[in-house]
């Protein structure tokens, strides 16, 4: 059964996201003085990141607005109880280090260009179409994509069926003529093989190598996108928990 599009994740998966957040932030605490105090740019970012976590965890549970889970990020770092206005306008001097930072992973382009003529694309991230639209121009890699959703707009988020469906959808194909490639194991990859689709977790570095560990049917576990055309021509159901290492 052919595979006749991909969809596409973005952050970490296309553009090195945890790169420019933590090159962005590492920027933007020093500018604002808060590594002055003894604190490391090292434990500033790995407290920021886990906040970020668990702020994006209660956005996906529909406990606060995509606004809002911005706004208790920089409330809960720096301790304070901050006006809107004041979380907001902090938030936005940290965005342009991190803008300052974008970058697409070396093996986005040459992987694209070699699928053009054979499969057709779209995203489906759950970020805010605000958001990517115009990372993605940015990146130069915007045309690439029929359709761009995310979780903001369509009101559903993965790892739901919904979200995924939503991308078929918009493409005019069912689940099983889709594949969906993302580097989360949970959120993507066993997400998209529960809602129908092929399957694809990019897993680079082997970041998350225990959880592919138990060879079971599900996403296709590889560590760089040149293997993702090898994965489409041969179109199996079964996971490949480790491809690599």
């Amino acid at each position: 059964m052919s595979i006749d599009a991909v969809v596409w994740d973005i952050d970490d998966t296309l553009f090195d996201y945890t790169a420019a957040d933590r090159a962005g932030m590492r920027d933007h605490l020093a500018a604002e003085g808060l590594l002055d105090g003894g604190t490391t740019a090292e434990q500033a970012l790995g407290r920021w990141r886990e906040i970020t976590d668990a702020q994006w965890a209660r956005y996906a549970a529909g406990e606060t607005d995509w606004q809002g889970q911005r706004r208790d990020r920089v409330r809960v770092f720096l301790g304070e109880s901050l006006s809107d206005a004041e979380a907001d306008a902090w938030f936005d001097r940290y965005v342009t280090h991190y803008e300052g930072a974008w970058a697409l992973f070396p093996d986005v382009l040459p992987v694209l260009d070699e699928l053009v003529a054979s499969h057709r694309h779209a995203v489906l991230s759950n970020s805010s179409l605000l958001v990517q639209d115009r990372k993605l121009r940015v990146l130069g890699v915007h045309d690439r994509f029929e359709a761009i959703l995310c979780a903001a707009e369509l009101g559903v988020s993965k790892p739901a069926a919904a979200a995924f469906h939503a991308a078929c959808d918009a493409l005019g194909l069912p689940p099983h003529r889709v594949a969906y490639v993302g580097d989360h194991p949970e959120i993507d990859g066993r997400g998209a093989a529960d809602a129908g689709l092929l399957s694809v977790w990019i897993d680079r570095g082997g970041a998350h190598a225990a959880a592919g560990a138990a060879g079971r049917t599900g996403p296709h576990r590889i560590g760089s996108l040149a293997e993702l055309p090898a994965i489409l021509d041969a179109d199996t159901r079964f996971g490949a928990w480790s491809t690599f290492g």
